[in-house]
């Protein structure tokens, strides 16, 4: 094994929670090597959970175990999961949505069931509340360093029956682009959709084309102007807003050194929906 161990939470680091996970990590192994991906999760949001592991896994080394806890079923009959992708790297996690977009994006190839009886940090079988400590952060150590095998995890799991959220496919025709905006570059304030770059190249848009782009929340129209499509932000003049291509190929909006988020309160979900068409294709009455 690689015996990199990356971890991510909603627990944030503002008390020992993250620190005991280290702490259960390094006992089983002190020579692991631990990273975090994020504790800024925000509380109990699976979706986002599951967007920032298919932000980062394949930047990682093969074998890499990744830890994802965002657990609002924590002590409920939720299972608790390890599985291997395609890419051959492992995710210990809940079984309750967090590994949506490793499905559809890069693939599972292996999903197995944590036998807790084996795998679980002993003299903690009245602890219910903290898994990401005594469940995951002890398997997924002891899968990193080498002390079990992958298939010491617990019992097979059909791939097909791991619990997934709802997703939407962007999709083009006659009037346009739609998608929706899956989530946002939380610093900066822009917005990350699901439509692909592919879509622009088929629907013959270039750099520097004039498109109209709308947001909409639940049919409510939040925003409707027309902004170029730049290859970086500075294609665009300080404070105005652009189309972008992100760092996983797909369609960002934002505004030139501000925050595109905040400036129209956009936030991202199933339900916030983006279109986008070339100006050549609007018609005004």
């Amino acid at each position: 094994m690689s015996k990199n161990l990356v971890l991510q939470t909603d627990f944030g680091l503002s008390d020992g929670a993250v620190s005991a996970m280290y702490g259960v990590a390094l006992s089983v192994d002190s020579s692991l090597r631990i990273f975090n991906l994020t504790h800024d999760i925000p509380q109990y949001n699976i979706w986002d959970a599951s967007y920032r592991l298919y932000q980062t896994i394949n930047y990682w080394p093969e074998e890499t175990v990744f830890i994802s806890v965002v657990d609002p079923g924590v002590g409920t009959e939720r299972l608790s999961v390890v599985v291997k992708t395609f890419t051959n790297q492992y995710i210990v996690t809940p079984d309750n949505g967090t590994l949506t977009h490793i499905i559809h994006r890069h693939g599972i190839k292996e999903a197995r069931i944590i036998d807790e009886k084996v795998n679980r940090l002993p003299n903690s079988g009245e602890s219910y509340t903290f898994h990401g400590r005594d469940v995951y952060a002890y398997t997924g150590a002891r899968l990193a360093s080498g002390v079990i095998t992958y298939e010491e995890v617990g019992p097979a799991l059909n791939v097909e029956e791991l619990v997934e959220l709802q997703m939407t496919e962007a999709t083009l025709d006659e009037t346009g682009i739609k998608g929706n905006i899956d989530i946002l570059d939380v610093r900066f304030g822009n917005l990350w959709t699901n439509i692909n770059r592919e879509l622009f190249v088929e629907a013959g848009i270039h750099y520097g084309d004039s498109l109209e782009v709308t947001i909409e929340n639940n049919r409510r129209h939040i925003y409707k102007n027309i902004m170029k499509f730049g290859r970086s932000f500075a294609d665009s003049r300080l404070g105005e807003p652009l189309l972008f291509v992100n760092s996983l190929n797909n369609i960002g909006v934002a505004i030139n050194q501000g925050s595109f988020a905040k400036a129209y309160h956009i936030e991202t979900g199933a339900n916030w929906k983006i279109s986008i068409r070339k100006t050549s294709e609007i018609i005004y009455n």
